[in-house]
Order: structure tokens, then sequence, then C-alpha cells
């Protein structure tokens, strides 16, 4: 009787594992149905780059022959049976996806960038000849077009919808392997790369790879929901770390493209800065967050707006900043000529500004010319904050084309103001919320006697053409 309860009580535990195992095995998605409804909207893009070779150079008294037979004679020639160096085209290979039955395709624009011949490969073998619509670098989105119709087209989902931790699933062609499917789960919304400062990012592990750049990024519904587009790799390879377009930014893109040819993005003329836990409180602000101006192009929609340096941007359009790296893509979605309003925190207080959006041109470029360097008047002895400085002449002033301000003519080895150069000019100085321009030596040393210890405040600090601001914390007990 023993043994029989026995097997009976072990037989009862192997069905409660297998049950177990059985319904983990049913959680695990199957992509199987997905690959089998959206594979053939994928395809395989080919470029081909004829390299343009070095004109021969021109020497004075000599026919082109001549230096040709000087090349002949002198120059090694390539042994027989091996490729020439310099071969007559290149080739890349990449990933794209159809859009529309009528032979629109989305992919990278650095797939068919300096493309001279595009070929688009599909699933069914059939190879066609594409031509670019249109190519945006900035969001990295370009459209290409088959003549043919009919074609199976995918169906796009809404990217703001998805959830961290939610499988995804793409389809490219990793190393030029044709329609390769691999999963994941998505790891970040909304990351921003350097350099890239209008695309919210969509993070996966999704293993993907040269090659796979363009394809589609899927939820489990078979819909579009990003465009894959990088990786992040110390190796060449997949790390795990993925990086996609989300579809909603490609779909807007696109549209553009289609249209015109061309994207037309949205700018106010502000150069911002991150606000950490220190410059929120410096500037009595509840929370870290915003984007804090640094300067105001002159004659910039900013400018004419009535925002102001060291204004924080709070809201824009009625969309939440809550990061710097927020506002670049909010302002950059609005259309050209719109007019918005925008929230600041201003002086401790909030306030709320009218803009009309200028455009972005492509090809926008900082002047390079850079002010004098401010030569030191009056020196003194180091402050509080181990620094020396000097009052500005008049004629700094209009070289530097400010008001007031302080330059620094020394940093001493045990400053507490460490991210303070020598050469900068400190213009003002912020204390729980009130900003006090700084027009004397003695001013700033009186200021800071009055400083608690462990107070943090934050200086406004002019370099070069650029302006930041600089949090301290905490001060030595005297200069």
């Amino acid at each position: 009787m023993a043994k029989q309860a026995m097997n009976f009580l072990l037989a009862l535990w192997l069905g409660a594992a297998s049950a177990a195992a059985l319904a983990q095995a049913r959680e695990l998605p199957d992509f199987t149905r997905l690959v089998e409804e959206q594979g053939a909207a994928v395809v395989n893009i080919s470029t081909t780059q004829a390299v343009r070779r070095a004109a021969l150079p021109q020497v004075p008294g000599m026919e082109d022959d001549e230096v040709l037979e000087f090349f002949r004679r002198f120059v090694p020639r390539q042994p027989p049976g091996q490729p020439a160096p310099n071969r007559p085209e290149s080739r890349s290979l990449g990933s794209g996806f159809v859009i529309s039955a009528d032979g629109y395709i989305l992919t990278n624009a650095h797939v068919v960038d300096g493309a001279d011949e595009i070929n688009v490969k599909f699933t069914d073998k059939r190879e066609l000849k594409a031509k670019v619509i249109g190519a945006d670098r900035r969001s990295d989105i370009a459209l290409i077009k088959v003549e043919a119709s009919g074609l199976p087209a995918v169906r796009f989902g809404d990217p703001s919808k998805l959830k961290v931790g939610e499988w995804v699933l793409a389809i490219g062609s990793p190393f030029g392997f044709e329609n390769t499917v691999t999963a994941g789960i998505v790891s970040a919304k909304g990351r921003s790369l350097p350099q890239e400062n209008f695309v919210p990012f969509i993070q996966t592990d999704v293993a993907i790879n040269p090659g796979n750049s363009g394809g589609p990024l899927f939820n489990m519904r078979g819909e579009v929901v990003g465009i894959n587009s990088q990786i992040y790799s110390r190796t060449g390879g997949f790390m795990g770390l993925s990086f996609a377009i989300p579809a909603d930014v490609a779909i807007d893109v696109q549209r553009q493209l289609k249209e015109k040819g061309r994207v037309a993005r949205g700018r106010i003329g502000v150069v911002i800065q991150e606000v950490t836990r220190d410059l929120a409180t410096s500037f009595g602000l509840d929370r870290a967050r915003g984007a804090l101006v640094n300067a105001v192009e002159k004659g910039s929609p900013a400018d004419r707006g009535g925002v102001e340096a060291t204004d924080i941007i709070l809201t824009f359009d009625g969309k939440a900043v809550e990061s710097s790296s927020d506002l670049p893509r909010i302002v950059g979605g609005t259309r050209p000529g719109s007019a918005v309003s925008l929230e600041v925190w201003r002086k401790g207080a909030r306030k709320t500004l009218g803009v009309t959006v200028g455009e972005l041109q492509e090809d926008r470029v900082a002047s390079a010319d850079r002010p004098r360097p401010a030569k030191p008047a009056e020196l003194a002895a180091p402050n509080r904050l181990g620094i020396v400085l000097a009052e500005l002449s008049a004629e700094q002033k209009k070289d530097l084309h400010v008001s007031s301000g302080l330059v620094v003519t020394d940093v001493r080895p045990d400053a507490r103001a460490a991210d303070v150069r020598k050469g900068d000019v400190l213009l003002t100085l912020v204390y729980k919320g009130q900003h006090t321009e700084l027009k004397s030596v003695d001013q700033f040393s009186r200021i800071l006697a009055g400083l608690d210890k462990n107070a943090v405040f934050t200086l406004q600090v002019r370099r070069g053409e650029s302006i930041a601001f600089v949090t301290i914390s905490g001060l030595t007990d005297k200069g």
C-alpha cells in the first residue's frame, strides 16, 4: 500500500510539473503566422555606386599620352588572376519594406546614399530597379519606388502604445542573408542618440546586424512600429542594443518626401542644455525638468517671441518638455509658420509666450568667428570658489556684446568651481530662483560671503561664442 501511495504521489507531481511546463510554453510567443503573413512585404536592397577615379595630374609641356606612358612604365601592374585594387563599382546591402501596392518602399537613407543604381529583390525572386523619391538624412529615412502593382504591403501600428518588455520581431537581410527573422523585446522608448536630435528611438534587444538597416520592426499584431536603423557595437556585430525609428516619425517623413521631395522642420533659434537637480534647485524649480535656454539667436522666432537666456522651457505647443532632448524633436515636428505658445520658468514664476515657428535650414552652420578673448583689468584675490576674477573694460564689453561680467583670470587647483575655466566670463548668478547680474568683483565676493557653506547655486558662463550654466555645490569656509 505504501508503494502504491508513493507511485500515486509521484504521478501527481509529474502531472503538475508537465502542466506547468505546458503553461509556460503557451506563454512564449509564436511568430510563425506573423512571418508568413508579413514576410513577403520585406525586401532586400542592393545598391551600386561607380568609383570615381581621380583625374590624371596635368604636367606642363606634357600631353596626356606621355603621362599615361609614364604610369605604364613606373607604376606596378596587377598580377594576373588577382582582382584590380580599384573596382569599377562598390555595392552595399540593406533592407526595406513595401508600404503600398503600387511600389513605394521605405528604407534607411544611409542604405541608398550615393547610389547610382538600386536593385530591389522580393521573396518570389523578382528583382526590380528602384528610384529614389526622396531621402532625409536627419531622420535616416528614404522613400524609393519600383514600377509594379499588386505588391504585398505592410500595415502600420502606433509606437506610442508599445510597452517596455513587449515582444517585437525584425525581418531583414543581415550580412546579405535574405528574410532573416530575429525577435526580442522593447528595451526602452524615446532614446536620444548623439547627433540624432529629431528621432525618439525605440531601443530593443532584437538581433540587428549590418544589412538589417531599413527593415521593419513588427509588434505581435503584425504591425510595423519602427524601422531598424542603428546598432550600438564595439565589434560591428550585434551586442543587444538596437535602435529603431518610430513608425509615426517614418510616416510623417515619407508623406513629406512623397509630396515635395524634402522634409520641412521647425526651429525657434535657441541654445539649450539639460536641467539637472542642482540647476533646478538654483532656479527654484520644483524638480529637474524642461530645457534651460543658454542663448537666444538675435532676430530668431524665439527672440521675437520674448524668450530670454536663463528661461527654462517647460512646455511647447501644449507638449511637456521633460528633458532638453524633447525640445528639438517637438519643435522640429512643428510645421514652419505655426503660431504656438510655450510656457517658461523665469525668475521663480511661470510665464506664457507666443512664438511663430521658423524653418530649419539643412545646411545651417554656426559662424566660426569668435570674439577676442577678454583681457583682465583689475585683479582680485581668490574668493570662496577658489577663482580669481577681473572686471571687464568698456572695450571688452563691446567686443563680447555684454553689458557686464567678470572674466576668470586664474583657477586654483583646489577650486570649488571645477567646471569654470580660465578665460570664462561670468554673467549672472542664480540662487533660489533669483538672478543677479555680476557687475564687479566686490559685488560677487559679497554675494559669496552671504551664502551658506552648503549652498547650491548656478553661474551663467560665456565661453567663446557659447553660453552655459555651471552649478556649484558648496563653498569653502573663507576665501
